[in-house]
């Protein structure tokens, strides 16, 4: 049986990564996807990969008039929507000394802002009974060097989890996260760092990882899959942590 037969869904930031292939998860299960991304270019190549069918919508993730805007445009080309997966993001790492203004509104204008007000425009859409799956990071829960603004812009986001949870619960919408360890994912390419550098990054990670490797975008959808199904019928407010036992398993 497919789980998301007869259902629709957005997912935000889906042209590359974790939002790409949430996205095929949720059309290869039954559901009617529309996408949304930044850069028309990528976005209408994510498009052509999904198919035809796919709705897709130039937003900016940061700015709340062009949030309300993709979900007009969503309704309009799909009637309803039954999940919303809030994974728009950026990743720019600096250390605390090095943190210019404009590093940290970027990073919270995008994580924070955009991911809160995405969630706000969404109540006025979203079906009773329907679901949401925000992307966090595990950076929000350890002290990982040179990340301090990135995790504070995924802990706020955390945070909004189980307070819009509370507030939506009458609706029957439940409301829960997916937290990923590192991912193979074109976002690590996107850091600023130079490349020798990403790369002693990833084998420096990799060894304290339990599993012994990042995790791949694919294992994160199936994550964001569950949450969003019925299967998860009685998971609500919560955050469910893909890292490989990174941050719970001694190695």
């Amino acid at each position: 049986m497919l789980r998301f037969e007869g259902k629709t869904a957005l997912i935000t930031g889906a042209t590359t990564g974790i939002g790409y292939a949430t996205a095929e998860r949720l059309l290869a299960e039954g559901a009617k996807v529309a996408i949304t991304g930044r850069d028309p270019e990528r976005l209408a190549e994510a498009r052509a990969r999904l198919g035809d069918d796919v709705v897709a919508v130039t937003a900016n993730a940061a700015s709340p008039d062009a949030i309300a805007r993709s979900f007009e445009h969503v309704e309009a080309a799909l009637g309803r929507l039954d999940v919303l997966v809030v994974n728009a993001g950026i990743a720019e790492f600096a250390p605390v000394a090095e943190a210019s203004e404009d590093h940290f509104n970027r990073v919270f204008e995008v994580n924070t802002k955009g991911a809160f007000f995405t969630l706000q425009a969404a109540l006025g859409h979203l079906s009773d009974g329907g679901a949401i799956v925000v992307t966090t990071s595990v950076n929000n829960r350890m002290g990982m060097a040179g990340t301090a603004v990135y995790a504070a812009s995924k802990g706020a986001v955390a945070a909004f989890v189980p307070v819009l949870a509370g507030e939506v619960a009458e609706r029957g919408i439940r409301v829960n996260a997916v937290s990923p360890g590192p991912t193979e994912t074109p976002i690590y390419g996107k850091l600023g760092l130079p490349a020798a550098h990403l790369d002693g990054l990833a084998e420096a990670l990799k060894v304290k990882i339990p599993l012994g490797r990042f995790g791949q975008a694919e294992e994160i959808a199936e994550a964001v899959a569950f949450l969003a199904s019925d299967g998860a019928s009685f998971v609500n407010g919560t955050e469910l942590v893909v890292d490989g036992g990174w941050t719970e398993v001694m190695r």
